[in-house]
C-alpha cells in the first residue's frame, strides 16, 4: 500500500527527480581526477663493491660478497686481512612512497689487472631483492646493497694487484 503522502503521480514525479538528484551527488563525490605523473625515480652511487684481499693457490675459485656484507671463498683461495677491506655495493634510490622498483642485473664484467690478466665479475644478489617497494617518504632514501661473485683463475692467469672494472644495473620504476 502506498504511502498517503504520495497519492498523486505529481508527487511521485517530484520525488523520483529528488531522488535521482540525491543519487547524483552522492556519485559525483566518488569521481577523482587522474593522479600527476610519478616522480622518476633517482640513484647515486653510495660505495663500490670491493672484494679485499685473497692470496690465491694451484688452482683458483671465487669469492662472493653477499649484500649482507659477508664474504666467502671456493677452491683453493684464501681469505686474507691485509687491509683491504670486502663491502657490498651500495646505491641509494630515491623514489615517491610505495613505487615498484625492480633491479636488473646487467652482464658478466671482465675486470683489468693492474699487472695484467682479467678476471670475470658476476654481479650477485641485492637486498633489499627486487622487486621491492619504496617504503620511504622523500626526501627518504633507500640503500640497495648489492653482492657479486669474482671468479678468480690460477696465479699466471691473474698476476697478484689491483683489479678494477665497471658493472651495470638497470633500476625500473613500475
Amino acid at each position: 500500500m502506498m504511502n498517503p503522502k504520495w497519492t498523486t503521480y505529481k508527487q511521485l514525479r517530484k520525488a523520483g527527480k529528488i531522488l535521482l538528484f540525491a543519487t547524483f551527488l552522492f556519485c559525483s563525490s566518488e569521481m577523482q581526477a587522474q593522479e600527476d605523473p610519478p616522480k622518476p625515480i633517482s640513484v647515486t652511487t653510495f660505495q663500490n663493491l670491493s672484494f679485499g684481499a685473497i692470496i690465491q693457490g694451484f688452482s683458483g675459485g671465487s669469492v662472493i660478497i653477499y649484500p649482507s656484507g659477508s664474504r666467502s671463498v671456493t677452491g683453493d683461495l684464501i681469505q686474507a686481512n691485509l687491509g683491504y677491506a670486502y663491502y657490498p655495493a651500495i646505491f641509494e634510490v630515491g623514489a615517491n612512497l610505495g613505487t615498484l622498483v625492480t633491479i636488473l642485473n646487467g652482464p658478466d664484467v671482465v675486470l683489468s689487472g693492474s699487472n695484467g690478466g682479467t678476471m670475470t665479475l658476476h654481479i650477485g644478489e641485492t637486498d633489499p631483492p627486487s622487486p621491492f617497494i619504496n617504503t620511504l617518504t622523500p626526501p627518504g632514501l633507500t640503500q640497495v646493497r648489492v653482492g657479486g661473485t669474482l671468479y678468480v683463475g690460477n696465479a699466471l692467469a691473474n698476476p697478484a694487484g689491483s683489479y678494477s672494472g665497471s658493472f651495470f644495473i638497470t633500476f625500473i620504476q613500475e
